[in-house]
């Protein structure tokens, strides 16, 4: 037996155990084989992430009429373009680790790709699950949005065959997709590398280094591109203060420029002046101080936080032109030493310099007095604030990003933005969701939004974990509710939010007034009035949609996608919004 094929086996059969009715939810029945196989790619896209389990659900599309696709991720539209990831898992109980990803599978993907991007063709044989995310693609794709796809392969095993690399590679759609292979030495060494980074690089030339600061030091120098290569082949994206699911490749817009000028005979040795340069922050730094230039620079905690996409396109431009010359390449350096207690300044330093890419922000402001308080009020409601990102859920806990998501949606009155703009919450969003927030209201919109997922879940499962919960609501209702099947997966937000209000005017009050002393009155209410207000909100809904369209009118996926995307319902919705309670 691989030894770490059986490490991972043991986390597979721990989530088989642990998450019993999260995988009920995905894969009914009891077939283990079939619940491992889901496991497998939950923990896949859960470590990769560096999400939960929970989170890495939403992603999931396995099942009957799934074309090989076991999960799909969306990302947010950056510079006209957005990341599409696909995921396809292969477990095998075979734990020597020999099991090479099959051939046949490498065919089948690239035909997927091929079909599920295109917008024209048919999609009404495709699972409950998948067939909304892959409209939702298409809708973007046909309002000019640009897909760059990413599809992992993941096994328990080694990477497919030389064979089926040569298809990839002449494929005309298989060499337009980044391939990616994950197994089991792959998971363990993510799960193991995330320590910090300790190495040296050299500078070329000479550079400022100022301590003229409180406990921090300043270096501000040159380094040779082939360093960069070196410190990522060596230590991987964990070197990077930013998710993979933000990077958008080499063909992105300004990527791809990045690219062609580093392979350019005429810019490459200019590319110092062209490019904004990278920042790195570390615990310490050492030099020679009796060396005037050229130093060689000792580094312990070093992390990029800013420049991480510059960082990748050296690398992999370096690493696929290895006989062209690029030891007179150079790009800026900015390397901060900061004291261990510094992490607002880490926080201010890397949220200062990414404005234009953005990265994972919720970290950053993690520390913030909002987050703190949220934190500490919500623990005397009977709930926990998981402040920081990663791991796995305990009872009654909200993170962040669900905090976020539900606010904006249900009290903010943006539940396009909430949907579509994910890489804003903390970034640009982030003052119009948390500022005059207190934790009671914050947890009323996670409550009501999770009751309206839960009703989508089931339309789209079929549990009976989800049954018995949409029979206490709705009794008798459940063909009214599966004729709005495919409604319910794009209007989760939306219906969220006409709850928000109908809660509010239903027990006479204004969102400024919902604190401590009424919240378990609202939350008991919300228990017992659901099922009538969510179906009233459907009305609602529906009622603005045919007042856009027209009643009656036959309208596709794609453009319902594109209507809940683009927030042309708030117009219509707004008479009833502003009707009674203000909420902002």
């Amino acid at each position: 037996m691989d030894i770490n094929a059986g490490i991972i086996d043991q986390w597979v059969n721990g989530i088989v155990k642990d998450q019993g009715a999260l995988l009920d939810s995905l894969v009914p029945g009891d077939d283990v084989t079939r619940k491992k196989s889901a496991a497998f790619v939950l923990l896949c896209i859960a470590t990769l992430y560096d999400i939960s389990y929970v989170e890495a659900a939403e992603y999931f599309t396995d099942g009957g009429n799934d074309a090989g696709v076991d999960a799909v991720y969306i990302g947010d539209v950056i510079d006209d373009e957005f990341t599409v990831t696909f995921f396809q898992g292969k477990y095998k109980e075979n734990l020597d680790g020999n099991n090479q990803f099959p051939e046949t599978e490498i065919d089948k993907a690239i035909a997927t790709v091929a079909y599920l991007l295109d917008p024209k063709k048919p999609n009404d044989f495709l699972n409950n699950r998948l067939r909304p995310k892959i409209e939702e693609i298409r809708s973007l794709i046909s309002d000019g949005y640009i897909p760059y796809v990413r599809f992992y392969l993941c096994n328990n095993g080694k990477k497919w065959t030389k064979i089926a690399q040569k298809k990839i590679d002449q494929s005309d759609v298989g060499n337009k997709i980044e391939w990616q292979h994950i197994n089991h030495d792959t998971l363990l060494a993510i799960k193991q590398t995330k320590k910090d980074v300790n190495d040296k690089f050299r500078l070329c030339g000479a550079a400022i280094i100022d301590d003229q600061f409180a406990y921090r030091r300043v270096l501000i120098g040159k380094i040779p591109i082939t360093e960069i290569r070196d410190l990522l082949e060596e230590h991987g994206d964990f070197l990077l203060e930013q998710n993979i699911r933000r990077y958008l490749g080499k063909r992105n817009r300004v990527n791809k420029a990045i690219a062609q000028t580093l392979l350019s005979p005429n810019k490459k040795d200019n590319f110092y002046f062209f490019n904004n340069g990278i920042t790195m922050i570390c615990n310490k730094f050492r030099h020679n101080v009796f060396q005037g230039s050229d130093y060689v620079v000792n580094v312990e905690g070093m992390k990029i936080v800013n420049g991480g996409q510059t960082c990748k396109i050296i690398q992999e431009v370096l690493g696929s032109h290895k006989k062209t010359e690029f030891s007179k390449v150079f790009v800026l350096l900015r390397l901060y030493e900061l004291a261990e207690d510094d992490r607002d300044v880490v926080r201010d330093i890397t949220y200062a310099t990414n404005n234009q890419n953005p990265v994972e922000l919720q970290d950053l402001h993690s520390n913030d007095e909002i987050q703190q308080q949220l934190e500490a009020g919500m623990s005397g409601l009977g709930f926990s604030y998981k402040r920081f990102r990663g791991g796995n859920p305990i009872a009654n806990s909200i993170s962040p990003i669900e905090a976020a998501v539900a606010v904006l949606s249900v009290w903010r009155h943006s539940p396009h933005q909430a949907r579509f703009m994910y890489g804003k919450l903390f970034g640009s969003l982030y003052n119009t969701i948390f500022d005059n927030l207190n934790p009671p209201q914050l947890v009323l919109a996670v409550l009501i939004l999770r009751k309206v997922e839960d009703v989508k879940n089931y339309l789209e499962r079929k549990t009976t974990v989800f049954y018995r919960y949409i029979e206490k609501y709705f009794e008798k209702e459940e063909n009214v509710l599966e004729s709005k099947r495919e409604f319910t997966h794009y209007s989760s937000c939306f219906l969220a939010m006409i709850i928000g209000q109908q809660l509010l005017r239903e027990n006479e009050i204004s969102f400024q007034q919902i604190t401590h002393r009424n919240f378990h009155e609202l939350q008991n209410y919300l228990e017992e009035h659901f099922g009538i207000m969510y179906l009233k909100s459907i009305q609602i809904l529906e009622q603005a949609i045919d007042s856009l369209y027209g009643k009656n009118k036959d309208i596709s996926l794609q453009r319902l996608s594109a209507t809940f995307r683009r927030g042309d319902l708030l117009e219509e919705l707004k008479p009833y919004l502003d009707a009674g309670t203000c909420l902002t």
